[in-house]
Formats: C-alpha cells, sequence, structure tokens
C-alpha cells in the first residue's frame, strides 16, 4: 500500500510553534502582505528578515511531539511506499526519523541566493546580509515560497498522489491552495481519503475523519493502520 501524508501547521502547533495565522500566532499583528510576498521583501528587507530570523531562532527551542514521532516509525515500517508532503518549514519531521519529507513551501533552515538560485542549508540570522556560500554575492533571502509564488515539487507530489492508495491529511485547513486540493486529486485517482484533524473540515472528499489533537490522534491512527485488522 503506498501511502500519501499531508502536514499542516496543527502538527507543528503542538510542539510550541505559533501559527502564522492564529489568534496568538508569532508576531501577532504582522499580515501576511508585511513579511510573506515577494512585494513586501522589496519594500522592507530588512522587517522580513528579522522575522524569519525570528521563527528560526524559535526552532531551536522545539521538539518534535509525538505526531512526528509516529510519522518516523511509519516510514521506518513502509519505508518508500510512505511518502510526507509537509506545507510546514520547521525540521521537526526530520528530527523526528522521517526521511521522505517533501517541503512543498520551503524550509526554514535553508536560504536562498537571488543571484544564483542556489539553496544551502542555513542555520543563521540573515539580518546582517551575509555573502552566499555558493557564489559569494550578497543576495540570500529565506527559503521559503510566499504568497504569490509557486510552491515546489508540485510535478513530484502530484504524481505521488496519483499513485497513492491512501492520502491522509494530518493538522490543515484544507483552505490553502493548491494543497486544498490534494485530497480531490487522490480521489479522483482511487486513492482512500483519512482526516486527522483537530476537528473535522467537513470535507466530504475524506472517507473517514479522526478529531482530536495531533499528538494523541496520529500516534492511534498509526497503531491502527500497523495492527492486522487493517491491513
Amino acid at each position: 500500500m503506498r501511502i500519501v501524508v499531508l502536514t499542516g501547521a496543527g502538527i507543528s502547533a503542538e510542539s510550541g510553534l505559533a501559527t502564522f495565522r492564529g489568534a496568538g500566532g508569532l508576531w501577532e499583528g504582522h499580515r501576511p502582505e508585511d513579511v510573506a510576498t515577494p512585494e513586501a521583501f522589496a519594500a522592507d528587507r530588512g522587517l522580513v528578515q528579522r522575522f524569519y530570523d525570528a521563527r528560526r531562532a524559535q526552532l531551536r527551542t522545539v521538539a518534535p511531539n509525538p505526531a512526528h514521532h509516529a510519522l518516523g516509525a511509519l516510514e521506518a515500517d513502509l519505508g518508500d511506499d510512505l511518502v510526507l508532503v509537509t506545507q510546514n518549514i520547521d525540521d521537526l519531521h526530520e528530527r523526528a526519523g522521517s526521511t521522505r519529507v517533501v517541503h512543498m513551501h520551503g524550509e526554514l533552515l535553508r536560504a536562498r541566493c537571488e543571484a544564483c538560485d542556489g539553496q544551502p542549508p542555513w542555520t543563521d540570522a540573515l539580518i546582517d546580509e551575509p555573502a552566499c556560500p555558493i557564489c559569494g554575492v550578497t543576495a540570500l533571502r529565506p527559503d521559503v515560497v510566499w504568497f504569490g509564488e509557486a510552491p515546489y515539487h508540485m510535478d513530484r507530489i502530484q504524481q505521488e498522489l496519483e499513485d497513492c492508495d491512501l492520502f491522509v491529511a494530518i493538522g490543515t485547513s484544507g483552505l490553502v491552495y493548491p494543497a486544498a486540493g490534494f485530497v480531490d486529486w487522490a480521489r479522483r485517482h482511487g486513492a482512500r481519503t483519512v482526516e486527522l484533524n483537530l476537528a473535522p473540515t467537513d470535507d466530504e472528499a475524506f472517507d473517514e475523519s479522526w478529531a482530536g489533537p495531533a499528538s494523541e490522534v496520529v500516534p492511534t491512527w498509526v497503531e491502527h493502520l500497523r495492527s492486522p485488522r487493517a491491513s
């Protein structure tokens, strides 16, 4: 059985990472157009760099939760038959043992060079405008897909959705496209669909819905999937 898992902000929120859209979101008061668009970066480069520098620093203070670890254990069982597509830009999946992670919105621990288009690993601040370690030009930005930019790896994701037998959405609102359309795409190609979320999204495209905190629901679902009765 081939499985595609899509994860959203809900899975990382339980590790203590503030969600951008939540009432208690990081840097509350900053609108998406202030810090998450190419236009914002052009208008106030320092503000945007500081915003993502703060998120990068916060990432060092949190750890994967049981939901991340359960998915890492599931990959250990299934190997190449599990692909994890995430809308999150943190590295919590990797720290919990997942290796087949597709970051469709980029990675907080990478920078992107506007001069050479390189994507070097990056753990430090960008506010002081360091030179690109690949080409030497001072043109680094966060390697994050902003509003108005195309998500990464869409060809691969589409192919994985067409080939999977089971599609599972975890901790995602189902409101942001193109990820919101993944369930329909997988379903049209014959996949069974499951939602694991704090509350059901009332999306009729899901065959099955599990409600509750990701740190509780995901490990329970994984154990159910691994049980002989579920196979």
